[in-house]
């Protein structure tokens, strides 16, 4: 895995000789779930896909589920989210960054790129709309892990397009 900075994700999408794409896959990373969004193949929309269940011992397994993912859907590269500015919590950094590097240290995703994006306030804008459903807590924590990740993503998709969108045509 490499990091990129984040309009370098899009463009080298865009740059790749073949007639579509690549997707993007968006990560809410927490202690116990990685909550998962992939983008449309014009990537433009952020759908929910899962959730995947973390344990310091099932990294390996979680490597395996991402390179069939990257596979299954022809991801180009990873939005994770990271928790920037001053209001962030120093635990939730850690998180993150243990996460990508433990991630990074199977080498089962060498060739994608990831990048970072700002997730603050992502899964408490998503727990708000959720708690009008009275869902069950478990469900409620999963639901709201899977669509922080796609909060995460719609965000860098829609700065990111709005960026590519206005550079001048060569």
């Amino acid at each position: 895995m490499k990091y990129v900075k984040p309009l370098r994700l899009l463009g080298d999408a865009l740059k790749t000789k073949v007639s579509v794409p690549g997707r993007f896959l968006g990560l809410d990373v927490g202690d116990k779930y990685v909550g998962l969004a992939i983008s449309d193949p014009s990537n433009m929309i952020a759908n929910p896909l899962s959730v995947l269940l973390r344990k310091k011992t099932n990294i390996d397994l979680m490597a395996t589920d991402f390179q069939n993912l990257v596979k299954a859907f022809s991801v180009s590269g990873l939005v994770v989210g990271y928790p920037f500015g001053k209001l962030n919590n120093v635990e939730d950094v850690v998180t993150v960054n243990r996460f990508i590097e433990e991630l990074r240290k199977t080498e089962r995703l060498k060739d994608v790129e990831y990048t970072y994006w700002d997730e603050r306030l992502s899964s408490k804008s998503v727990e708000m709309m959720l708690k009008p459903l009275n869902l069950h807590p478990v469900q409620e924590k999963t639901m709201s892990d899977k669509f922080a990740a796609v909060v995460i993503l719609q965000e860098y998709l829609d700065y990111a397009n709005r960026y590519v969108n206005t550079e001048p045509a060569e």
